[in-house]
């Protein structure tokens, strides 16, 4: 679908993206990894006064012309449009989050994912995750182990229902239990047909995104994360940290916060931020 002011070139450009911009695995791959380290994951527009409406022109708006980031509905919403418009095959899938809280899985159209079919394969794509997602996009051809950097990932199927899940003690570099991520079918869906859930996540004290201020992104050694008022770092293992992640955390001040999400994330709000680190509520046991 062509909308008259959203532009592919400007979109790549936004996610640091040089080369042909062709139909290719490797192409894929590609614009997969430059998007997570680009764009951050971010609900920053839930705690400045505004809300997220789910309509392409807008999400290009605010992520390719403002350079802001977002939600799953956001980012894989709009990744979805790049890909359609480089050639890709591309199929919205609905994904349901495992609640660590309770365990138990969210509902329905709790997270949007995004399945490219490319030469007869099938590959799970993903730049609206953040924490624990995968880096460049998975073969949902098998269910073995697939590396990623230090982290092992895999996607397991049950009738027909397939769960990405990753290695518990990934972190020390050794093995360890797996543990689910999130849920889904490949069943097409509609980006509409997220509406009703992205309302749910900006209003709802059962859900992170309003309950907590945050902005993340990837960063080519670690990943580096804003939430309520703390600055954390993460150093991926490397050999001179023994195979461990580091980890640092920096306790912020409110008239800080501005001026870490400009220097650090790219990130200039329109409005002020409420900072905000609550409780999650578990949410009731349905499913």
């Amino acid at each position: 679908m062509t909308f008259p002011n959203m532009d592919v070139r400007e979109y790549l450009s936004r996610i640091g993206f040089v080369g042909p911009a062709e139909p290719t695995l490797d192409v894929l791959r590609s614009v997969h990894m430059c998007h997570l380290l680009s764009v951050p994951f971010e609900d920053l527009t839930v705690h400045s006064g505004g809300r997220v409406q789910l309509e392409l022109p807008l999400l290009y708006d605010k992520i390719v012309n403002r350079r802001r980031g977002g939600f799953c509905y956001e980012n894989n919403g709009l990744f979805s449009w790049l890909l359609s418009e480089l050639g890709f095959q591309v199929t919205l899938l609905s994904g349901q989050v495992r609640n660590a809280i309770t365990g138990r899985y969210g509902p329905p159209f709790d997270h949007l994912v995004v399945m490219v079919t490319h030469e007869g394969r099938r590959w799970l794509c993903d730049v609206g995750f953040g924490g624990p997602g995968f880096s460049v996009p998975m073969s949902l051809e098998t269910s073995a182990a697939q590396e990623q950097g230090h982290r092992l990932y895999r996607i397991r199927q049950e009738t027909g229902i397939y769960v990405l899940e990753w290695q518990k003690d990934e972190d020390t570099g050794a093995e360890g239990d797996w543990t689910e991520i999130y849920k889904f079918t490949l069943e097409s869906r509609l980006l509409t047909d997220f509406t009703d859930m992205c309302q749910y996540h900006q209003s709802s004290p059962s859900s992170i995104f309003f309950c907590k201020s945050f902005c993340t992104v990837l960063k080519p050694d670690g990943r580096l994360t804003y939430i309520g008022r703390r600055l954390i770092t993460i150093t991926f293992p490397t050999e001179k940290t023994k195979g461990l992640l580091e980890t640092s955390t920096r306790e912020l001040e409110d008239e800080e916060i501005p001026g870490i999400l400009a220097e650090r994330f790219g990130i200039v709000l329109d409005s002020r931020l409420v900072p905000k680190d609550e409780a999650i509520t578990p949410p009731p046991i349905i499913y």
